[in-house]
C-alpha cells in the first residue's frame, strides 16, 4: 500500500524545526562554552610610548557552579598582560563571588581598573528575551542586592584594581603613569559624567606622555561623547554581551543601549566633536543564568594592544 506524499508545507515546517533545534542545541550546549581571546591592536597612546597590553574583561555573570568560565578565566593570567580592564557585570548569582575569586585571583598584583554594571548590585531576574527588540530593557521594580561592598573589597583591596565609577585615578603600570577614568552603571543611569571634569582635574598635572583612558560598563553615546569631549584617548565598554544572539554574517540585532548595532561589539572608532578614537566594546565572557545561550557571538576577553599614535591627540 503506497503512502501519499508530505504535503510541501509540513515538509517545510518539518525543515524550520530541525533547525531550530540544531540552533538551540548549538547555542545552548555548545558556543556558550567556546570562550575565545579576541586580539587586536590600536593606536591611541601619546607619541613615543611603548605598546601597552590590555587585558578587557566583561560581563562575567558568574554563578558559583560555572567552573569551565572560572579556569578559562583564570588561565588568561598567561597571557601576561600589563594591565587589566574590568567592565563590570561581573556577578551572576547571590554567591557569585566564590567563583569570581577562583577565576580572578591568578591576577592579583596585575596593575587594574573597574567599574560597576548593574549585575554588581543587583541580582539577575528572569526576562522575556523579546523584549529587547523594543528597546533597552527596564529595571526590575524591587531587585535583591547583591554584596557589592564584598566584591569591591576583592577586586580594590586583595587585587588592587582601582574603582573608576564616577570618578578617575591614576595607576603605575611598569614604572609609568596610565590616567583613568569611569562611570557606574549608565543602563541604570547610575553615571555622574557631570563628576568627571573635577575628578580629572584632582588626579594633578598630566604631561603629554601620561595617556587619559575611559571606561564605562554601558557605552551609551551620551557617556562616550562626552568622555571624548573630556580628552579620551581610549574608551572601553561592556554590557551589549555582542548582541549574544546574532545572525551570521550580520552580526548583533541589539544591543541594549543606544550605540550603533554595528559597534556593539569588537574595536571601532568613536567620533564626536572633530575626535575620532579607538572605542573597544567586549562581547562579554557570560550571560544571565535565565538566558544562558550564545548564538554566533562566543564569549570573549580582548588582549588589546595599545600603541603610540603618530601625531598628538
Amino acid at each position: 500500500m503506497s503512502r501519499r506524499p508530505a504535503h510541501p508545507a509540513l515538509t517545510a515546517l518539518g525543515a524550520v524545526g530541525a533547525v531550530g533545534v540544531a540552533c538551540a542545541v548549538w547555542g545552548i550546549g555548545i558556543e556558550r562554552y567556546l570562550f575565545t581571546v579576541r586580539e587586536a591592536t590600536a593606536a591611541a597612546l601619546p607619541p613615543g610610548s611603548a605598546p601597552l597590553r590590555v587585558l578587557h574583561i566583561s560581563d562575567a555573570h558568574m554563578a558559583p557552579w560555572q567552573r569551565r568560565k572560572q579556569q578559562w578565566l583564570a588561565s588568561l593570567a598567561d597571557l601576561e598582560p600589563d594591565l587589566i580592564v574590568n567592565t563590570g557585570d561581573n556577578l551572576g548569582h547571590r554567591d557569585g563571588l566564590a567563583g569570581l575569586r577562583r577565576a580572578f585571583e591568578p591576577f592579583a598584583g596585575v596593575p587594574g581598573v573597574f567599574v560597576h554594571g548593574s549585575n554588581d548590585v543587583h541580582e539577575p531576574t528572569p526576562k522575556n528575551p523579546l523584549l529587547y527588540f523594543s528597546g533597552p530593557s527596564e529595571s526590575h521594580a524591587d531587585p535583591d542586592l547583591l554584596d557589592t561592598a564584598a566584591l569591591d573589597a576583592f577586586l580594590s583591596d586583595e587585587l588592587g584594581w582601582a574603582d573608576l565609577n564616577n570618578t578617575a585615578a591614576s595607576v603605575q603600570v611598569g614604572g609609568r603613569r596610565l590616567d583613568f577614568f569611569g562611570v557606574s552603571d549608565a543602563h541604570r543611569e547610575w553615571d555622574d559624567l557631570d563628576a568627571l571634569p573635577g575628578a580629572i582635574a584632582r588626579l594633578g598635572e598630566r604631561d603629554a606622555a601620561t595617556p587619559l583612558l575611559g571606561v564605562t560598563h554601558a557605552p551609551y553615546q551620551r557617556v562616550l561623547n562626552r568622555f571624548t569631549d573630556l580628552g579620551a584617548q581610549a574608551i572601553f565598554g561592556g554590557h551589549t554581551h555582542g548582541g549574544q544572539v546574532c545572525l551570521p554574517f550580520y552580526g548583533a540585532l541589539v544591543a541594549n543601549c543606544d550605540i550603533p548595532l554595528k559597534q556593539a561589539k569588537g574595536l571601532s572608532a568613536w567620533t564626536h566633536g572633530g575626535r575620532s578614537i579607538p572605542l573597544n566594546v567586549s562581547a562579554g565572557i557570560g550571560h544571565s543564568i535565565y538566558a544562558p545561550v550564545r548564538f554566533a557571538c562566543r564569549p570573549e576577553a580582548t588582549l588589546l594592544t595599545l600603541t603610540a599614535r603618530d601625531t598628538p591627540a
